[in-house]
């Protein structure tokens, strides 16, 4: 069984099980996921306890994961890159194999036929500060090029807003704008790398117009996620 940590915003951890059942090769409900869907918009904001002495999600983020565990859940999918800045003092605190969104990210790249490369990086001001991807990626020979900060300011950080207030439809071409931009600067293929963002922004539809690859960060997490639950069912 597995575990999804959402509710960072709600929207996100809905798609990302729509999408995880969408991937699933099945023909009958017997053949998709058993999954629990924590989602909890309580969780306080992110980017604010990083970048603004907010308060702290931790013990949101670990009430979650307890009450997974308590659900017999066997791993932990969590569809917010953001929330990843407390990736190790969640998995310090289970059991549980916890799904990394970067790492999932970096193999869904290599599946878009990105061995290497610039990377336009489109993410909360948060998950850029921390540099979470950064630090995974450039190690595999991916150069992260991110939005400048008036871009982050007018473009991206308020598209994001418009996602988490329901209104998708007027994120998608500040979104596009600032793909675009990172696309002009060099850019091999754009990540959406926050779970928002691919609400606004289609992997699939969008690439054409952009003219690179997009890797889409939750139908990358949900792939890594039916790897893991396949290969936890094999025997021993």
């Amino acid at each position: 069984m597995l575990g999804i940590l959402g509710g960072m915003g709600p929207l996100a951890g809905a798609t990302f099980l729509a999408r995880l059942t969408l991937l699933t090769p099945a023909v009958r409900d017997q053949d998709h996921v058993p999954c629990v869907l924590w989602s909890d918009p309580r969780v306080p904001d992110r980017t604010a306890a990083r970048l603004a002495g907010g308060p702290d999600p931790l013990p949101f983020l670990l009430r979650g994961v307890r009450g997974l565990e308590t659900a017999g859940c066997e791993a932990v999918a969590i569809p917010c890159n953001t929330a990843h800045g407390w990736y190790d003092d969640l998995a310090a605190a289970t059991r549980l194999p916890i799904l990394h969104i970067v790492d999932a990210t970096a193999a869904e790249l290599r599946r878009l036929g990105l061995e290497s490369g610039r990377i336009g990086l489109l993410g909360t001001a948060g998950t850029l500060a921390m540099r979470l991807y950064q630090e995974r990626l450039e190690p595999l020979g991916y150069d992260c090029l991110v939005p400048e900060a008036a871009e982050m300011q007018t473009l991206v950080s308020p598209a994001i807003a418009e996602v988490k207030a329901n209104r998708v439809a007027a994120a998608r071409v500040p979104l596009m704008d600032a793909a675009a931009r990172l696309v002009a600067r060099g850019a091999d293929a754009v990540v959406l790398g926050c779970t928002e963002i691919p609400l606004a922004i289609s992997a699939e539809t969008d690439a054409a117009e952009l003219g690179v690859p997009i890797a889409d960060s939750i139908d990358a997490l949900a792939r890594a996620a039916l790897d893991q639950v396949a290969a936890m069912a094999q025997p021993a």
